[in-house]
């Protein structure tokens, strides 16, 4: 039975591409495509992050903050 708050759904994915993903996540299918579908997800909140650089400025001292360790 299907979690709440999730979907079931079929993909046509390309054989290489497929068993490239698996190794390279060492896990099965769904957690792979989870990890991809996560992935795509962050990469637009990289994109906005970059987007803010230069425009906002932090007042850190850096000295200070490795003393803090």
């Amino acid at each position: 039975m299907p979690m709440a708050g999730t979907r079931k759904i079929t993909v046509e994915v390309p054989d290489d591409l497929m068993d490239r993903a698996l190794q390279s996540s060492g896990e099965g299918i769904t957690a792979t495509v989870r990890q991809g579908l996560a992935l795509v997800a962050a990469g637009r909140a990289y994109d906005e992050l970059k987007e803010l650089r230069g425009k906002i400025r932090l007042s850190i001292d850096l000295d200070a903050l490795r003393e803090d360790r």
